[in-house]
């Protein structure tokens, strides 16, 4: 099954990393959700794979937010999932938060698809309030 996630991603600390063809970017600490989709063969698949990633047992970064989970500084709380529902650009357009440029929208027109938020359990409360339900690890 797929659909749309949600990720919730802690950075304590602000860091500066290099984001593949974004080039370098400050993140500042703080919590960050992520709105993605996963509607191919594996669906929901994906989540895990991101969260492999954020423990550090994979090491293949395929989307933007790889860089991001795959820095040791940052971690991985929750996932949201909105199965069979295509809503990756109207959740990144209604959950609160300000806008990455550029970050995880490189296939569509929105501004980004990740968000510098007030915190995690906002982005959570959000998520659910839209209908999201919080994904088993």
């Amino acid at each position: 099954m797929g659909g749309t996630y949600v990720l919730v991603i802690d950075v304590p600390e602000a860091i500066e990393l290099d984001v593949g063809a974004l080039g370098t970017r400050e993140f500042p600490a703080g919590a960050y959700a992520y709105v993605g989709t996963a509607f191919g063969p594996g669906g929901f698949a994906r989540v895990d794979r991101h969260r492999e990633l954020a423990r550090g047992s994979r090491d293949v970064r395929h989307w933007h937010v790889d860089y991001l989970l795959g820095q040791s500084e940052t971690r991985l709380e929750s996932a949201i999932t909105f199965p069979d529902a295509d809503r990756e650009c109207e959740l990144a357009d209604r959950l609160p938060g300000d806008r990455v440029a550029g970050f995880g929208a490189s296939d569509c027109t929105c501004a980004a698809h990740l968000l510098a938020a007030p915190d995690a359990e906002a982005i959570r409360e959000a998520a659910t309030a839209e209908g999201g339900t919080p994904a088993d690890e």
